[in-house]
């Protein structure tokens, strides 16, 4: 895992190169020399907050033609008949 430093004028003119080197470690953006923002892919994001992927993200990328798999968890003991005495 690489870390590239870049300015912001830099990152401003280069944005797609950031992001590629991004791919292979933080990416941090300085402003006037100094570490301002760091770019990370959203795998090591993900790593780092320990999240995993979100509802609306899960939804917004279906599988192939556009199904998705979806198993509804069985809760076997979890509810009882009422005792109205």
């Amino acid at each position: 895992m690489g870390i590239t430093t870049i300015s912001s004028r830099e990152f401003n003119q280069h944005a797609s190169e950031a992001k590629k080197a991004a791919n292979d470690g933080p990416v941090f953006i300085t402003d006037r020399g100094r570490p301002a923002h760091v770019l990370l892919s959203i795998e090591e994001y993900r790593k780092l907050t320990g999240k995993g992927k979100s509802l609306a993200e899960a939804l917004a990328q279906p599988g192939e033609g556009g199904e998705m798999d979806f198993e509804i968890p069985r809760i076997d003991g979890f509810f009882r008949p009422a005792h109205l005495d």
